[in-house]
């Protein structure tokens, strides 16, 4: 049969602007929270994007330049997400833990043409703007009226949002085209930026809003979820979650600076019912002097950026919160799979944590692989890992100015995510470790993340890093590093510990061979910019046991 296509027939490119569609629709009054003083409508803010879009190309940015924001997570963020992009501008969310040399190295590298600069990170563009090579604009942003701008700073964000006399006319254009860039944070060498186009963001937003509201299960997420983001959002579009609760039309609750008092009342005060973080952040939570008169229950929260300790996770069941982990990386968008959590319709302490702690299921259109070194897959069922490797059609497709390592990424035709673990007989993805943290001691390989696990469930244990100390004779043997809890003895957390991995040894969950060679107490943990363990530090530090 022969097809004829109407002349005028509007072919939906899957822009960004296209996820305003239905929130203005269906829920235009739904609130934005901004810290403990800003309120405003999806309408107001919808208006507010298209007057600083308005702005900025007064300001004189122009399709396929590139805009810089150093902010914390508030509503001024969440305008950049959408008004950049939606102007054909190329919104580059800057680390701002990194350090001053690398956020310097970001800058250079992706050829920012304006900064958005927060008053708070002023001093380290003032340690660096000489030997910024693109000499980019400034713009100003502030929370205090108080905070003086400074004179390289043309202009000031309200006032720039304030000379716009209507919103910009956001026209179509090509999906395909560049919308964000960001760089990620690897312990060695300079960081490497990826970057996404609107056609992979809008596909990972539907699918996570697709694979979160499937569930059959008190997890899904869906319009009377309350969400605040505790994942930095310059770390992976804050994991996607902004543009996926935009699309739903919820309520949104943006805390600025991470306090745990202030995360912990908006929480409460804000009836926060969906939260994602990494396991550092839960533990700061609910170690907080606050956390014992905070009512948690019913919050959900999504893990990620590192393994979820059953121990962590036991304690966050017990104060009701409903938890589970998801998985991804930089260079996926970030979201993979997330845990299998259906039938699951209430948060009991008495409910093993083991379902919740797995790295979970694939979500919507995700092909997710386990293989060998010769890329053949490795049976489901079996305890044999394998490195996982995956297609979805929101990966990055590379690293910008980076050929070598796009074409190791992407080696075989499968992204390539570092990571080994192995898939059960239900399709449920384990992860076991990273590929460059296996302990590898005498030909055999040890999990740091499965000694971690066991540990973390010791009474006195807050935090633990199980890594690799190198060995003339054995190659490398397991070593511990933990933080202990205020309450316990140095003396009690060794016993504690030392048992632990006994028991684990006697029921043949790891081998004798796995027990850790050497265990030190520590006051905290090395992490990485966006609060990973930071081993390499770690093996650094304690270098060699012979």
């Amino acid at each position: 049969m022969q097809q004829t296509h109407a002349s005028s027939a509007y072919t939906y490119p899957l822009l960004i602007r296209q996820l305003w569609h239905t929130p203005m629709s269906c829920n235009a009054d739904q609130e934005i929270v901004s810290g403990l003083d800003r309120r405003y409508s999806y309408r107001e803010l919808r208006a507010r994007i298209g007057l600083l879009a308005a702005g900025l190309a007064a300001f004189g940015v122009k399709p396929g330049d590139t805009v810089a924001v150093m902010d914390w997570d508030n509503h001024r963020y969440l305008e950049c997400f959408f008004a950049i992009p939606m102007m054909a501008a190329v919104l580059h969310t800057i680390n701002v833990r990194l350090s001053a040399e690398q956020i310097l190295f970001t800058i250079n590298h992706a050829g920012d043409d304006v900064i958005l600069l927060h008053a708070d990170f002023v001093p380290i563009i003032e340690q660096i703007r000489d030997r910024i090579e693109t000499s980019p604009r400034f713009i100003f942003l502030r929370d205090t009226a108080e905070a003086a701008r400074p004179e390289f700073c043309e202009h000031e964000y309200e006032a720039l949002l304030q000379t716009a006399t209507v919103e910009f006319e956001f026209q179509d254009f090509d999906e395909n085209t560049t919308a964000t860039t960001f760089y990620t944070t690897g312990t060695t060498g300079d960081p490497k930026a990826v970057f996404y186009s609107h056609r992979q963001l809008v596909l990972h937003t539907l699918a996570l809003v697709g694979g979160l509201a499937a569930a059959d299960s008190s997890s899904r997420v869906h319009r009377g979820d309350v969400y605040m983001p505790i994942t930095p959002m310059f770390h992976v579009h804050a994991w996607g979650f902004p543009y996926a609760a935009t699309l739903l039309g919820l309520k949104q609750v943006y805390p600025g600076r991470y306090d745990p008092a202030l995360l912990l009342k908006l929480i409460e005060s804000e009836g926060v019912s969906f939260s994602h973080c990494v396991p550092t952040i839960l533990q700061m939570l609910l170690s907080a002097p606050e956390a014992g008169q905070t009512d948690l229950s019913g919050w959900k929260v999504i893990i990620g950026g590192a393994a979820l300790p059953r121990g962590l996770a036991q304690a966050a069941v017990q104060r009701g919160i409903d938890l589970f982990t998801g998985y991804g990386l930089s260079e996926t968008c970030p979201v993979l799979t997330a845990a299998d959590m259906d039938g699951v319709y209430e948060v009991d302490a008495r409910v093993d944590v083991v379902d919740r702690c797995k790295t979970g299921k694939p979500i919507l259109m995700v092909d997710l692989r386990v293989v060998d070194v010769e890329m053949n897959d490795i049976p489901r069922g079996g305890s044999i890992s394998g490195e996982v490797v995956v297609r979805a059609p929101w990966l990055t497709q590379g690293y910008a100015g980076n050929p070598e390592g796009s074409e190791a990424l992407w080696e075989g035709g499968y992204l390539h995510t570092g990571d080994v673990g192995y898939l059960d007989e239900g399709g449920a993805l384990l992860i076991t470790d990273r590929m460059k943290d296996v302990i590898k001691s005498g030909g055999e390989w040890i999990s740091s993340l499965q000694l971690e696990d066991i540990v973390s469930g010791c009474a006195g244990v807050n935090e633990v890093a199980a890594f690799g100390i190198a060995s003339e004779r054995w190659g490398e043997r397991p070593m511990l590093a933990v933080v202990g809890s205020p309450q316990a003895t140095v003396e009690s957390i060794r016993a504690d510990v030392e048992a632990a991995i006994q028991a684990a040894v006697d029921a043949g969950q790891i081998s004798k061979w796995a027990a850790p060679e050497r265990i030190e107490l520590l006051e905290a943990l090395p992490r990485t910019s966006v609060g990973k363990l930071d081993k390499k530090r770690l093996r650094a530090q304690y270098g060699q046991i012979e």
